[in-house]
C-alpha cells in the first residue's frame, strides 16, 4: 500500500513522503491517502496510478458495506473488488438480483461525492439492475 501511494504522489509531483513524516500511518489512514491521492490525480486530469486506485477502490467499498450492512445488493467495481450490502432479501446462489456496476474512477467520484447518483446513472457510469440496486441513501461514503 505505501508504494503504491508513493508512486502515485511521485506522478502528482510531490515527493514520495509527502503527507507520511508525522510517522507511521495506520491502515485506515493510509487507505484513505491512496483516495486522496488517487482524486488528486483525477483532478489533475491524470490516470491514477493501478496500485493506489485499487486500494482505493476497497476501502471505499468496505466503507460502503459497514454503512449498509446486509447482502441484498452487490456492487461490482471491476476488476477491484465487490462488496455485499443494503438490508433486504439475502441472495445465495447465481448472479443477484440486485446488482449496481462501475468502473473504479467513477466509484471512487461517487463515493466520494464528486458525482452523485443520479448524474452517474444518467451519464451510463452506472449500471444499476433489481428493485434495490439504488444504493444513493448511503453515499458518499467519505467526502
Amino acid at each position: 500500500m505505501l508504494a503504491a501511494l508513493a508512486a502515485q504522489l511521485a506522478e502528482l509531483g510531490d515527493p514520495p513522503s509527502a503527507g507520511l513524516d508525522r510517522g507511521p500511518l495506520g491502515l485506515a489512514e493510509l487507505q484513505s491517502a491512496c483516495v486522496d491521492a488517487a482524486l488528486a490525480a483525477i483532478g489533475a486530469g491524470l490516470c491514477p496510478q493501478p496500485g493506489a486506485l485499487r486500494v482505493a477502490v476497497r476501502y471505499l467499498l468496505d466503507l460502503l458495506a459497514g454503512a449498509a450492512p446486509g447482502r441484498a445488493v452487490e456492487v461490482r467495481v471491476p476488476p477491484y473488488g465487490a462488496v455485499q450490502c443494503m438490508p433486504g432479501p439475502v441472495h445465495t446462489r447465481g448472479t443477484p438480483p440486485n446488482v449496481v456496476e462501475t468502473d473504479p474512477v467513477t466509484w471512487l467520484r461517487l463515493a466520494t461525492g464528486d458525482l452523485t447518483w443520479q448524474e452517474g446513472v444518467e451519464g451510463g457510469a452506472i449500471r444499476a439492475s433489481g428493485p434495490r440496486a439504488d444504493v444513493s441513501s448511503h453515499l458518499p461514503v467519505r467526502r
